[in-house]
C-alpha cells in the first residue's frame, strides 16, 4: 500500500512537471498576428490624419440643448393643478390610473 502510494504521487508529480515544461511565453505572443502589407507607413499615416478629422472627438449626448419657452409659469401650474382635478394625470405615490 504504501509502495503504490509513493509510486502514484511520483507520477503525479512528474506529470505535472512535464505539463509546466511545454508552457510558453505569458503574454501569449504565440498567438499574435502577422500581417503582410504593402502600404508605406507615411501612406497610412495620411488615411489617418484625414479620417482623424471627419470624425467628432465629441461624446454622443455631451451637448446641451437649450430651449426657450414663451410659456407663463403660472399658467403652466395652472394647467397642471387642473389636470389633476380632472384625474388626467396621476399623483402620488401609487400613481398607475
Amino acid at each position: 500500500m504504501n509502495k503504490t502510494a509513493r509510486f502514484l504521487s511520483i507520477a503525479a508529480v512528474t506529470a505535472f512537471t512535464a505539463f509546466g515544461a511545454h508552457a510558453d511565453e505569458a503574454d501569449g505572443s504565440q498567438f499574435a498576428l502577422k500581417f503582410e502589407t504593402n502600404r508605406t507607413r507615411a501612406e497610412v499615416q495620411a488615411e489617418a490624419a484625414t479620417v482623424a478629422q471627419t470624425r467628432s472627438q465629441e461624446p454622443a449626448g455631451s451637448r446641451v440643448v437649450t430651449y426657450s419657452s414663451t410659456a407663463d409659469r403660472a399658467a403652466v401650474r395652472a394647467q397642471a393643478a387642473e389636470a389633476l382635478r380632472l384625474g388626467k394625470i396621476p399623483h402620488g405615490e401609487f400613481s398607475a390610473m
